[in-house]
């Protein structure tokens, strides 16, 4: 089974720190323990609008959700969410790579198989004459 180094946030991304913008919201960029794979973070942005309010990840970077809150009091419990919703997208991710290693199993099984395409092949191979 193919191994997956679980994401989780590290912190706040130095090169862009929070900062309250005019319209009374703070921004906030979180860093992620590593860069995630692209379908990661499809999956982290459709869970992450769920959350209110949302969060997103550039998923060419992939290496920070950036979200923004309404006022300092509800920084932690709005991580808090966040961190809930990363957890949920690894376990879907490392479910993902279990069905798609279990699918590649069940298919090169059916093509070794006494009835499948790769024996056939073989069986036409060995017999040739050069």
């Amino acid at each position: 089974m193919s191994t997956f180094e679980e994401i989780r946030i590290m912190g706040i991304d130095e090169q862009r720190p929070p900062r309250i913008r005019k319209e009374a919201y703070i921004d906030l960029y979180f860093k992620l323990s590593h860069k995630a794979p692209l379908d990661w973070c499809e999956d982290f942005n459709a869970l992450g609008r769920q959350i209110d309010p949302a969060a997103k990840i550039d998923k060419n970077a992939g290496e920070c959700i950036d979200t923004y809150t309404k006022d300092m009091d509800s920084i932690q419990s709005h991580l808090n969410d966040i961190k809930q919703t990363i957890i949920e997208c690894n376990e879907q991710y490392q479910e993902k790579i279990r069905q798609r290693e279990l699918a590649a199993a069940a298919s090169n099984a059916e093509l070794i198989g006494q009835d499948g395409e790769q024996h056939k092949l073989n069986e036409i191979i060995s017999a040739l004459r050069y």
